[in-house]
């Protein structure tokens, strides 16, 4: 092999590996999970943004959220039963203990997990102190392009 064609599959490879490791982009928006009524909702405020990114199969979560009406307790990754529904939770993420913070953290992803957040079917979900009963649900956001 030359050394001119050397040179270029060096570089092909490390453009591959440079763009490989960028990955897919996300935004989130939180906002209230819906609620059956209003005497419900009434606990149930807070807003924030988050961003994700894809590469390979780890998802890696970086946001803020602010005024929720108690402190947060937990925050996780979870994949609908459809696009908007709510479903089971694919993994843990930190989240300050505060009414106001960040969420953060990295999930492996399953191929399946893969192809529900390239469906947007994927959402993060932040619980506090006096959120939704049973779970304490608080705010919601769904991962989309």
């Amino acid at each position: 092999m030359t050394v001119s064609k050397v040179l270029f599959v060096l570089l092909a490879v490390a453009s591959v590996s440079v763009s490989g490791q960028s990955g897919d982009k996300y935004s989130i928006r939180f906002g209230r999970i819906p609620v059956a009524n209003a005497r419900e909702g009434a606990a149930i405020t807070g807003r924030g943004a988050a961003t994700a990114t894809l590469a390979g199969t780890r998802l890696t979560i970086n946001g803020s959220f602010e005024g929720l009406s108690s402190p947060a307790t937990v925050a996780r990754l979870h994949r609908g039963v459809a696009k908007g529904a709510r479903g089971p939770a694919l993994g843990d993420l930190a989240v300050s203990k505060g009414p106001s913070g960040t969420v953060s953290g990295a999930i492996d992803l399953r191929p399946e997990d893969v192809a529900d957040l390239r469906l947007g079917r994927l959402y993060v979900q932040i619980h506090s102190e006096k959120g939704l009963a049973p779970d304490g649900s608080n705010l919601w956001g769904w991962l989309l392009k």
